[in-house]
This record gives C-alpha cells, structure tokens and sequence, in this order.
C-alpha cells in the first residue's frame, strides 16, 4: 500500500488469547497477527518484525522452579551454610523471590547492596545525601547500623514506596544487610560468594578471584541444570527470572533461535511473506527522572531471526541539510537528500551518521516492543513493527 510508506515506523500491540504451559506458541501468534491485520486493516509486508515477549514463550515451555529446588542448588554449592550476596538488583519481582530461595539454602547470608543505587539505577539513597554524610562511596564498607545513622530511616523507592532493605531482610531471618560497592569488601566476612550483578557480574566474579575469594558463583551458575526435575537455563541460570507465585520462579526461555525461525516459516507458509521474528524481554532505556535503567534481563533478545543481525547505517538528514545541501530547499532538497540514502556506503566514522544510534537493531527494536506491549494488563504479548527498515528514499 503506497499510503503506508507516507508513514515511518508504526509498533502495533497485538492482543492474544491467554498462554498458558503446553500450548503451541508458534501457532498462536501466527494466528494472532494475521487475524490482526484482517479486523485492523493492515497487510503484513516483507520485512515486518514480529516480537513475541520472553515471559510467554518461558511460560509455553514450562520453565519453571520452585524456591525449595533454588534452596538445593545453593546449599550443593555452598556446602559450609555461608555466602556473601553481592550487588543485587532492587525488584519485588526479580531478585526478592531468588533471595528466598538463596536464603533457604544457607545458614547465614551477608547481603551486599550497592549504594546510593543498584546497577540498573534503583536508589536506596541520593549523591546528594552522601555527600551531606561525608561517606565515600568507592570505600566505606557499613553495617545496617551504620547506614542508618549516616542517612536515616527513610529509604523508600521512588517509584514503588519499598524499604528494601527492609523487605529483603523480611525474607530470610539469616539475612544481614552490608552497604559497599566493591567486590573485596566481601571477604571481610566470607570467602564464598554469590554475584547477585547482571551486566558487570563477569568483572565481580574476577575481582573477587583475583582478591582471595574461595567459592565464587553468579545468578548465572545457579539452575544452569536441571535440579530434582527443575526448569533450568544452561546460559543464564536465575538470570532474566521473574516470580511467578510465592514459592516459584519462572526463568528466561530456552531454545530461543528454534522458536523465532518457526514463527517466520508459519508466516511465510500462510502469509506469503518473510517476516522477521525476535522474542523480547527488558528494554534497554533509562528513566530520566528516577534514573533506572530498565534492563533488568540478561540482554534484550535471547533469540532472534538472521535478519535482524546488524546495527543501522543511517545518514543523519538534519546534518545534511544544514551543510552538503544548505543551499537547496522544496523538491529539490528532497531529491538530494532521497540520492544521498539511496547512495550511501558504510557510514562508519563518518559525520554524515554524527547523532544516528549507534546499537544493534535487536536493542532498538526490542526495546521499543517493550514500550509497546508494557509490563501490566494490556494484554499484548506480542507485537508487530511495520516499516522499520524504510527510509526517507522508500517510494
């Protein structure tokens, strides 16, 4: 449709019925979309982006585990009872109910928080208030008591009105609260970590072996196989989880790349046309307000079609109509700027692409089916990216 390429990219929520374990996946949101774009009106084209969120394609698998399974893994690790939790995230509904469970399997737990924030930028504190306190964040090392006196009682969330550090210590009456943020400080109580980080657990996990550290296991090493009939993730472990009830943890899906290559071949067998397909999980933005950094998920896409590789080459058309083409305007400036995009090269260093964004397409795009389908009850699983691929020279 000539109209459609008047528009730029369109994200469109496509609403399913409820997915519950065992149901064929594939075959719904294949169904899902094409009877979408009948009743809305739209035509699914050649080079569409069909996401489908992590949550259900995890749920479809059964990749679940209870708290008591968790509890068995740790205590096989940690046979002497004791660990250091270091850096996790703040979340109700991500690391409270892996905490549970931790704490289930040892005897003694030295909870480790960051501060002022976590590492996706969940404040317990503000700078502000560090700096008013005199502390050093990069080295002062303090008990729970210690922390109060220094910044007080109020220590809700921003956004959720949670006490943390309360909540988490309600978790487990083995539990006690320290405040550091590097990884050595750890080995001042225990030599037997658990790196409780996500994107910088790798440089945590070394520091803490370069430091003496004599156990040391990440998120990522917790549930990477099956315990007593357990879901389980070879790569990720408890990374990417979510609770599902009070007692089990519903853990980021598996087999990702078969999944997404068998909602492309069901759509191009009833639909004629070669989508491409990524399955989503946290998006990777940054509230500007409270500071959080959304991506609480291990990466944004676990699995995604091979068309989807790549990052944009894009020239960046404000800067050409400032300069190369100053002096053209109307019709004529249209025409270079369409010549340009249809003749352009690797843009790479070049300052024809100064303010385009530099990241993978899978970030973008599932980042933006994350603000699409949301977290709540909107009811979109899944979601239809029409046009990504357009440029201003799409006729």
């Amino acid at each position: 449709m000539i109209v459609l390429k008047l528009i730029g990219t369109q994200s469109i929520g496509i609403r399913t019925p409820i997915i519950k374990e065992g149901d064929d996946l594939a075959a719904i949101v294949t169904e899902s979309v094409i009877k979408a774009s009948k009743s809305s009106g739209f035509e699914i084209e050649d080079g569409d982006v069909i996401g489908v969120t992590e949550a259900v394609v995890a749920i479809t698998q059964g990749n679940y585990a209870t708290v008591e399974q968790l509890a068995k893994d740790v205590r096989s690790k940690f046979p002497g009872g004791v660990a250091a939790v270091m850096f996790p995230i703040l979340s109700r509904n991500r690391f409270a109910i892996m905490l549970k469970g931790i704490s289930m399997g040892l005897d003694k737990v030295y909870l480790i928080l960051s501060y002022p924030d976590d590492e996706v930028g969940n404040r317990i504190i503000t700078w502000e208030q560090i700096d008013e306190a005199g502390v050093d964040p990069y080295n002062d090392v303090m008990t729970e008591a210690e922390f109060r006196k220094a910044f007080g009682e109020n220590t809700k969330h921003i956004w959720t009105g949670v006490d943390y550090i309360e909540y988490y210590k309600s978790l487990g009456d083995n539990i006690e609260v320290i405040f550091a943020n590097r990884p050595r400080a750890a080995l001042q109580f225990t030599k037997h970590i658990i790196a409780a980080d996500i994107h910088t657990r790798r440089k945590t996990k070394e520091a803490l072996k370069a430091a003496g550290a004599e156990t040391v296991y990440g998120l990522d090493d917790l549930l990477s196989a099956p315990v007593d009939g357990s879901g389980f993730h070879p790569d990720y472990g408890i990374l990417g989880a979510n609770k599902a009830t009070e007692d089990k943890i519903k853990l980021f899906p598996k087999d990702c790349d078969a999944f997404v290559n068998e909602v492309q071949k069901q759509m191009k067998a009833k639909t004629g046309k070669t989508v491409e397909v990524l399955i989503f999980g946290d998006g990777a933005f940054k509230d500007p307000v409270a500071g959080i950094w959304e991506l609480a998920d291990p990466v944004v896409s676990p699995g995604f079609t091979k068309g989807l590789l790549g990052t944009p080459n894009e020239l960046k058309l404000k800067y050409l109509a400032d300069n190369e083409f100053k002096d053209l305007k109307g019709e004529e400036l249209q025409k270079a700027l369409r010549e340009s995009i249809r003749n352009k090269q690797n843009l790479s260093g070049k300052m024809e692409s100064q303010g385009t964004t530099p990241r993978r397409y899978v970030d973008l795009i599932g980042s933006l089916c994350d603000l699409t389908s949301g977290s709540g009850d909107k009811g979109t699983p899944v979601v239809l990216v029409k046009n990504y691929f357009d440029n201003y020279a799409t006729e």
